[in-house]
């Protein structure tokens, strides 16, 4: 008879453990240090998902997500699912005309051929890289793009809440 008893004293103990463990009033607030699995859908394609690397991690109110996508999901729980749909202006903006530049091809090492489509890892004068698409190849010059390769699109993330701290 004893033994019964202590199984389920250590029953009821574990129950409290649990209930403790995901308590149902700890939301994402500022400050929370929010773990997430998700999956970015652009223009009804997978671009990005967690699932292979495991959970985002990130600090609610820091900058270093999308702000519009953390101001979205304050107030989950976890195990709570969502899903945030950003329209460009809350995400990378509108592609900016100004983005667009010509540079000589002479600019390019030899040694990249560019093709149309072609993500090529520009410099500045400061030394900093950023990325640069091509869009169109002329005799001397090659046009790029420097806008934000998701600029203009409206993104769609399904996100799961797997911790709060």
């Amino acid at each position: 008879m004893r033994f019964l008893a202590r199984v389920m004293i250590l029953t009821s103990a574990a129950l409290i453990l649990v209930s403790r463990a995901y308590a149902v009033d700890v939301v994402i607030h500022d400050g929370s240090k929010v773990s997430f699995d998700y999956v970015l859908t652009v223009d009804n394609k997978v671009m990005d998902s967690s699932q292979t690397r495991g959970p985002l991690e990130y600090t609610q109110g820091e900058t270093v997500l999308l702000p519009s996508l953390t101001k979205q999901m304050a107030g989950m729980k976890v195990g709570d699912e969502k899903i945030i749909v950003l329209k460009p202006e809350e995400a990378y903006g509108n592609p900016d005309p100004s983005g667009i530049k010509e540079v000589p091809s002479s600019s390019i090492p030899p040694e990249v051929k560019p093709q149309v489509g072609m993500i090529l890892q520009m410099q500045d004068k400061a030394g900093q890289t950023f990325p640069a698409k091509v869009i169109e190849l002329k005799k001397d010059s090659i046009v790029i793009d420097l806008n934000h390769p998701l600029a203009g699109k409206t993104l769609n993330f399904k996100v799961r809440i797997v911790s709060i701290k």
